[in-house]
């Protein structure tokens, strides 16, 4: 059976344009799909029309504070985890975000490392994994594991593994898998199949004139 868990979208309020970009850009780096909001009805009009792994919220921002709305989104019935990031050192302060419904709260000026620290403790995108048979691919750390046991394939061989573990059940056309070859021939990518095979046990069938396809794990 193939599972895939597609990339996990985080809503990010913040008006601080500096910040904002420096937040956005280690998220994406990281491998999550950012939306960016900078004042609370723009977020809030994010939050109704898409659903978010998390929400990550300033609170002094314009027009509606994130505390104002992340309790609106609560009545709402509205649960996505969600971490603050604000100026506000005052305990009053930190109370009241968390009973607003936040899970945790980060004092701003903060280092973006502990936010990242933070996101993927919670939301766990480090986590996340392929399984096709007794393969079982993490393609946020490269890892390989067959029957849970981590193994090692090299480049082209985990390329190719990636390729067909993510496109099961679709053909992928010949000059795509050539590219994961360092020296590009049709006879080298037949032996780097044949060998992704034998350390898979994968069915692969040759579409003539097309590609191949993953059809049996």
């Amino acid at each position: 059976m193939l599972q895939f868990l597609t990339m996990k979208k985080i809503l990010l309020l913040e008006d601080d344009t500096l910040l904002g970009q420096t937040v956005e850009e280690l998220l994406i780096n990281e491998g999550y799909s950012v939306d960016w909001a900078v004042d609370g009805e723009e977020a809030a009009e994010f939050s109704y029309e898409t659903s978010y792994n998390m929400y990550i919220f300033d609170v002094n921002v314009p027009l509606l504070d994130g505390f104002e709305l992340l309790e609106s989104l609560r009545e709402a019935q509205d649960n996505t985890p969600t971490l603050f990031i604000s100026a506000r050192v005052d305990l009053e302060s930190i109370a009241h975000g968390f009973q607003s419904g936040a899970y945790d709260y980060i004092k701003k000026p903060f280092f973006p490392q502990e936010l990242l620290i933070r996101v993927n403790a919670k939301i766990g995108l480090t986590q996340e994994s392929i399984t096709c048979g007794q393969m079982q691919y993490n393609p946020h750390t490269k890892e390989i594991r067959r029957n849970a046991e981590l193994v090692s394939f090299g480049e082209v061989q985990t390329a190719l593994l990636e390729l067909f573990m993510q496109e099961k059940g679709r053909i992928i056309e010949k000059s795509t898998l050539l590219e994961c070859l360092e020296h590009p021939s049709s006879a080298g990518l037949r032996v780097a199949l044949n060998k992704l095979k034998q350390n898979t046990g994968f069915t692969i069938k040759n579409i003539r004139g097309i590609g191949y396809i993953l059809e049996e794990c």
